[in-house]
């Protein structure tokens, strides 16, 4: 079974081609070096950013948000970007 992890930002249009680039810096580590990692894509709209994570399972998906390069990496670039906290949500596909 399959599973997606969702991460909101609030990000204003000023930050908005940093954190693209933060997304783009980390797409390939992630890809690369995640167990069970399967995709990753940037959602914008006018409201807010999304990054949706594909993964093999939520175990997977759940694992990622206690790494370090999630915690150490990711959310250190990312934080002073944000105008509010991310939402992070982990669905199961079926």
């Amino acid at each position: 079974m399959s599973a997606y992890l969702e991460i909101t930002l609030q990000i204003s249009n000023s930050n908005r081609e940093a954190a693209v680039g933060v997304y783009t810096k980390f797409k390939g580590p992630f890809l690369s070096d995640v167990s069970g990692a399967e995709s990753k894509s940037l959602l914008v709209r006018d409201e807010d950013v999304q990054v949706l994570h594909g993964f093999a399972s939520t175990g997977d998906a759940q694992a990622y948000l206690e790494s370090d390069l999630f915690g150490k990496d990711v959310v250190s670039e990312l934080g002073p970007l944000l105008d509010a906290d991310p939402e992070v949500r982990i669905y199961e596909a079926h």
